[in-house]
C-alpha cells in the first residue's frame, strides 16, 4: 500500500507540475484554461488506457466483477487519483464548480482509494473512469469554443450534439448496465457496491442539467427558424 500511496503522490505532482508548466507557456491564457487543459489531456489518457484495460487486458467488467486488481488497473486508478485530487484542490481554491461536482469528485477519490486499498474490483473502477471521462474531451472542446467565440457554429452545434447522445448512451444505458451487473454479483464488496450506486446517481443529477440544456436550445433554435421565417417574408413584401 506504501508504494500505491507514493505511485499516487507522484501523479499528483506530475498532474501539478503539468498545470504550473502550462501556465507559465499560456501566460496570456487564464487559469482555467490551462487547468482545462490539464482535464482534457487526462481525460484522453484515461480513455486510452481503460479502454485498453477493458477490451484488450480484461477481464470483461460486465462479466467478471469484483476480481482482483492487475498491475495495469492499479496503474491507471492511481494515475486518476493523482489528477482527481489535483482538480479537486484547484476547484475548492478557485471556487469554479458547485456542491455538485464537487461531490462527484469526492465519490471519485473514495471509491479509487478503496478499490486500491481492498486490492479488488479494478476492472469495474477503470470501467467507471471509462465511461465518465469519455464525453470528457467534448465537454473541453465545447468549453475552448466558448472562450474563442466560435460555440454558436456548426461545429458548436455537432459538438453539443455528440456531447448529449454520448453521455446518454454512457452513463445512463451502459453505466445503468453495469450498476446491475455489479448489484447482483455476489463478488464486490458492499462498499463498491454504494459507490456504484453514488456514481449513477450523480449521473441522473447531471442529466437533469443536460435535458434542461436541451429544451432550452432547442427553444432558441425554434425561435431562430421563426425569425429567420418572418425576415424572409418581410423581404418577399418589400
Amino acid at each position: 500500500m506504501g508504494v500505491i500511496v507514493a505511485s499516487a503522490s507522484l501523479c499528483l505532482c506530475g498532474w501539478t507540475g503539468l498545470y504550473f508548466a502550462l501556465c507559465r507557456i499560456n501566460r496570456l491564457r487564464s487559469y482555467e484554461w490551462n487547468c482545462r487543459l490539464v482535464t482534457l489531456l487526462h481525460g484522453i489518457s484515461a480513455i486510452c488506457i481503460t479502454t485498453y484495460i477493458g477490451y484488450v487486458d480484461g477481464p470483461w467488467p460486465f462479466d467478471d466483477p469484483g476480481t482482483l486488481n492487475t498491475p495495469l488497473q492499479i496503474s491507471a486508478l492511481v494515475v486518476s487519483l493523482g489528477y482527481f485530487i489535483f482538480d479537486m484542490a484547484w476547484c475548492v481554491y478557485f471556487c469554479t464548480e458547485g456542491p455538485v461536482m464537487l461531490a462527484h469528485h469526492t465519490v471519485s477519490i473514495l471509491g479509487i482509494l478503496f478499490t486500491l486499498w481492498l486490492g479488488e474490483s479494478g476492472i469495474e473502477s477503470c470501467a467507471v473512469i471509462f465511461g465518465s471521462e469519455i464525453t470528457n474531451p467534448l465537454l473541453q472542446t465545447r468549453w475552448f469554443l466558448k472562450q474563442t467565440g466560435h460555440h454558436k457554429t456548426v461545429l458548436g452545434d455537432i459538438v453539443d450534439t455528440l456531447f448529449v447522445l454520448l453521455f446518454v448512451v454512457m452513463r445512463i444505458f451502459v453505466g445503468g448496465t453495469m450498476l446491475y451487473c455489479e448489484l447482483i454479483s455476489p463478488r464486490p464488496r458492499f462498499f463498491i457496491k454504494c459507490g456504484g450506486v453514488a456514481m449513477y446517481a450523480m449521473s441522473w443529477v447531471f442529466m437533469v442539467d443536460i435535458v434542461r440544456f436541451v429544451i432550452r436550445k432547442t427553444t432558441n433554435w425554434q425561435k431562430h427558424r421563426r425569425t429567420i421565417a418572418v425576415n424572409g417574408v418581410n423581404e418577399k413584401r418589400d
